[in-house]
């Protein structure tokens, strides 16, 4: 692949033993890698650690980078930590991560695909409630809407679905497209087998295939395709 994304939830409790394990499991996936932290990743009962270091042991075994960015002529993607130590399940972006996402993509070649990953959700699936989405995602959307982000991938329910956000925000205009991973090793499985996307980009076409664990290997159980026509992603039968 041009590019493994992992959206976050690297362990459970943010122990030295899981992040040791974590590091050692990504070594085993193909390069380059760009990863973000999920809220399992910030320690939970240590107090201390929560609220004075709460990425220290990410940063240390897995990336110091918590807004990685990776690019060439023709794709853009930016990672976004939405990990917070009060909002702990929850997620949040601030006003200068949103500033990052105007100074990282709004240069970025005008041709390129471009991407953002968090690890908490803009879009609910279906039947989902709204306010589950991450905190302050109506003002973060219109900052994706003016540096043309195309496409949003995220973790954190352990549900895989597609979607537009333009659909569930009235202050944009234009289609961004939501690629929502299950989780593709937790036992917390949420009635889904482990799974990931294998996403393929080809010009104005776009690819999110799912492939799901059937117990003995990875294979593939559906596939999402997107067609865009003036500047609007279409879901093709």
């Amino acid at each position: 692949p041009s590019l493994v994304v992992v959206s976050g939830d690297l362990t459970q409790r943010a122990k030295v033993p899981e992040f040791i394990s974590a590091r050692d499991w990504l070594a085993r996936l193909p390069t380059p890698r760009l990863i973000v932290p999920g809220n399992h990743d910030v320690p939970l009962y240590d107090i201390v650690r929560r609220f004075t270091a709460p990425l220290g042991r990410y940063r240390a075994y897995i990336c110091a980078d918590t807004e990685p960015y990776w690019g060439d002529a023709e794709l853009s993607v930016l990672g976004i930590t939405t990990a917070r130590s009060w909002t702990w399940k929850g997620g949040r972006i601030n006003a200068r991560q949103m500033a990052a996402i105007r100074r990282r993509l709004s240069p970025a070649n005008p041709s390129a695909f471009k991407v953002v990953v968090t690890h908490h959700q803009f879009i609910p699936p279906e039947g989902g409630a709204f306010e589950h989405v991450v905190g302050r995602a109506d003002h973060a959307v219109r900052d994706l809407e003016a540096c043309s982000v195309d496409l949003l991938l995220a973790g954190h329910l352990h549900r895989g679905f597609t979607g537009d956000v333009k659909s569930h925000y009235q202050t944009i205009t234009r289609s961004i497209l939501v690629a929502q991973a299950g989780t593709a090793t937790s036992r917390r499985r949420r009635g889904e087998a482990n799974s990931y996307n294998l996403i393929t980009i080809d010009g104005p076409s776009l690819a999110i295939a799912v492939r799901a664990w059937d117990g003995a290997r990875f294979v593939g159980v559906g596939e999402a395709r997107f067609e865009k026509h003036a500047g609007e992603w279409r879901k093709r039968p």
